[in-house]
């Protein structure tokens, strides 16, 4: 007996928008039957991984801080994997342009104006766009495979930032702790709400980014460039559509958004280069961009409900006692049961009988 997937000829339009609740609703189905085989009350675990970190007003601040960073990376990710190019390496793209962007107030801490900020932003993405035209390149050139290339380029960059913060940019001053030194004032994201919490401008430029490229992809004809070209190349060459314009175009954007969030990052939360400014936003935001279903807009909501895995998991370490690490375990069966749900939807599961060398017959 074996399996084959069978596609539909015709998807169900209620299924595709209940999906991501769908998968939601296993992943804490999933969470009650972890927390039990962990020995801890289940009913109690999953209220403090999802209610808890949300009862305080510090903590609504502390969750818009870890959704920005993932809104904004997902936002770019989405259009990219539209486009049927598969950018893994957004953590990478994401560390090169927090480095980017901090080499204005490391290497020339004298320029404190209102221009500061706005030209760190403006190197963070370029970083990342950077980072992000080496896959692009070596697909367009040599055929290479972007999934490999985008992902080893991460540990590159991750090596080269420890280098930096234990080197190069290490504050003179920091008693031989790893890091630059601490960004001036014009050189920080501000808090939105400094007498309320501490979440910062980043959270606002996620959401202005989504809806910038939400409207380019609903409204101009480089999103329908991108939805021709990722549906079908063949239609989109005939359409005269460019492929290795698309790929350079959709690895450039998603780089520079992943590095803008890298460096919004290092001058809102963070405050300097350290040698770690992520604790994996550039891999979770690809969960991030399926649960919001490509779309921009979608990525709003479900870079919250990532976010919220991330307090969630700090908050059951505290209360219950259990390994930082369910955090990631949460976030695998999310994107597992999305992409699960989804591959249903699309196609339809049929069981064949029969033997080697024999006829089979078919049931489903």
């Amino acid at each position: 007996m074996r399996l084959e997937l069978i596609k539909r000829p015709q998807k169900s339009a209620l299924y595709s928008a209940i999906s991501p609740l769908l998968a939601l609703v296993l992943t804490l189905l999933a969470g009650f039957l972890i927390f039990s085989l962990l020995g801890k009350p289940p009913v109690a675990a999953l209220h403090a991984y999802f209610i808890e970190p949300l009862s305080e007003a510090w903590q609504l601040h502390e969750l818009a801080i870890k959704a920005a960073p993932l809104i904004m990376i997902a936002v770019g990710l989405s259009v990219c994997y539209r486009s049927n190019n598969w950018n893994i390496g957004a953590e990478g793209q994401f560390i090169i342009g927090g480095i980017t962007g901090s080499l204005v107030p490391i290497l020339f801490p004298q320029f404190q104006t209102l221009f500061t900020l706005p030209v760190m932003l403006l190197l963070g993405f370029i970083g990342g766009a950077a980072m992000g035209a080496i896959p692009a390149l070596l697909k367009t050139r040599f055929n290479t495979n972007e999934i490999l290339t985008s992902l080893m380029l991460v540990y590159v960059a991750q090596l080269f930032l420890d280098w930096l913060a234990r080197g190069r940019f290490r504050d003179p001053g920091g008693n031989n702790f790893p890091g630059s030194i601490r960004f001036p004032e014009s050189a920080r994201l501000g808090e939105i709400f400094p007498s309320h919490g501490s979440a910062h401008w980043g959270i606002v430029l996620a959401i202005l980014s989504a809806i910038i490229v939400w409207f380019m992809m609903r409204f101009l004809m480089k999103g329908f460039e991108v939805k021709v070209l990722g549906g079908s190349p063949r239609a989109g060459r005939f359409g005269g559509f460019s492929s290795t314009k698309m790929v350079f175009f959709a690895f450039l954007l998603s780089g520079g958004l992943a590095g803008l969030a890298g460096i919004a990052e290092v001058a809102g939360a963070i405050g300097q280069l350290r040698e770690t400014i992520s604790p994996g936003y550039g891999f979770a935001a690809i969960i991030v961009a399926f649960l919001g279903r490509l779309n921009p807009l979608g990525a709003i909501a479900a870079g919250f409900v990532l976010a919220l895995t991330y307090l969630g998991g700090e908050a059951a370490q505290m209360s219950l006692g259990v390994s930082e690490k369910v955090a990631r375990v949460f976030q695998g069966l999310l994107l597992f049961f999305v992409l699960g749900c989804d591959t249903l939807i699309h196609y339809r599961i049929k069981f064949i009988f029969g033997e080697a060398g024999k006829p089979a017959t078919a049931k489903g």
